[in-house]
């Protein structure tokens, strides 16, 4: 076997328990009883603490060095190989009792979160966060060290793959110019119109949810390799073929969840149309949170706020319902989903 078919070996081992845990993610965050974290917490745990071992293997330098002349020529196993490289050294860096604590205390966060959320209390989270901060700070430093990068360019470098400060400081330059004065001009002209008419409810969660299938399969997801659940806050994770969208309803207003269950379409189309021929090899995976982002907000502002689909989707509405009226006009259907205000956060 030569080096470049073992590494590939190996990774595709790893991709595997990589998306185990993923699923016992989903789990944790959709069906998982309170009562079951501490022991979704040691899983879980034991999994990183599995995964770090294997692509921190003292024989994988020598394995990647060796590979460079198997893959010369074919510019996939290049590329591979250079994504392998690129997890080898991000793991190396941190230390397996700091990707431990990161696992264990990360996990407990977020079980703690899910209370103060439902209390509207930040203080009772406040010092578990601080905790987990400090230790993405120290992951952070170390990696910085090893990539030769500002700890903060560490950080993005892994969901962001050669992201660094000066490229992003740029495009968020250009937003602060852009849009303080675009907002105001948008607000003015909202300003007038006529208010969009309310559109009344309550909407029931089955109609809601029924409502959101029928749109995601006509955008093409395929609910053979894949689902649609409630959680806590929208998410979509699983694999390419075994997406896992989660969303919220709220009886009083459908619009909201509506386009969370669209822009996580948009995430899952993306998942779904990934390179089947790279399955469970770093280069088949998604490149990066921006693209993988772009792709979200592609199908839910671009496509699914459009006029046009609004114009496809309005009897849908008015269907899933059984509403009719001035209310459910593509016009004002098509106000609600264009208003412009400011708010402090994109989701409740």
């Amino acid at each position: 076997m030569s080096a470049y078919s073992e590494l590939e070996s190996r990774f595709r081992r790893m991709s595997t328990l990589g998306e185990a845990a993923g699923v016992l993610h989903w789990d944790r965050a959709v069906l998982m009883p309170d009562g079951g974290a501490g022991a979704r917490s040691d899983q879980l745990s034991a999994l990183a603490m599995t995964l770090h071992e294997m692509i921190t293997d003292d024989r994988l330098p020598d394995l990647l060095d060796r590979a460079a002349e198997d893959v010369a020529g074919d510019p996939w196993q290049s590329a591979n190989l250079s994504e392998m490289r690129r997890g080898h050294i991000h793991a190396s860096a941190v230390p397996a009792d700091l990707v431990e604590a990161l696992s264990t205390e990360g996990l407990a966060c977020e079980m703690t979160w899910r209370e103060a959320r439902a209390k509207s209390d930040f203080s009772l989270v406040a010092p578990q966060l601080a905790g987990v901060l400090a230790l993405v700070r120290q992951s952070a430093d170390a990696k910085a060290e090893a990539l030769g990068v500002a700890p903060y360019e560490a950080l993005m470098d892994q969901y962001e793959p050669g992201g660094r400060t000066a490229h992003i400081d740029a495009l968020f330059a250009d937003l602060a110019d852009f849009l303080p004065d675009f907002i105001e001009t948008v607000l003015v002209h909202q300003g007038k119109r006529e208010d969009a008419l309310p559109l009344g409810g309550p909407f029931p969660i089955d109609a809601q949810r029924a409502l959101g299938v029928r749109l995601m399969e006509r955008l093409g997801f395929d609910f053979n390799r894949g689902r649609l659940d409630i959680s806590l806050h929208p998410f979509c994770g699983g694999v390419p073929d075994d997406v896992r969208i989660t969303t919220r309803y709220d009886e009083s207003d459908f619009t909201q969840s509506l386009m969370g269950v669209l822009h996580e379409t948009g995430h899952a189309l993306y998942e779904m149309g990934l390179p089947s021929d790279w399955r469970h090899q770093p280069v088949g995976g998604a490149r990066g949170m921006a693209l993988h982002e772009s792709q979200s907000l592609l199908i839910e502002m671009q496509a699914c706020r459009s006029r046009e689909f609004i114009e496809f989707a309005a009897p849908l509405m008015r269907e899933a319902f059984d509403e009719n009226g001035p209310a459910w006009a593509v016009d004002n259907l098509y106000h609600h989903y264009t208003k412009v205000a400011r708010s402090l956060i994109r989701v409740d």
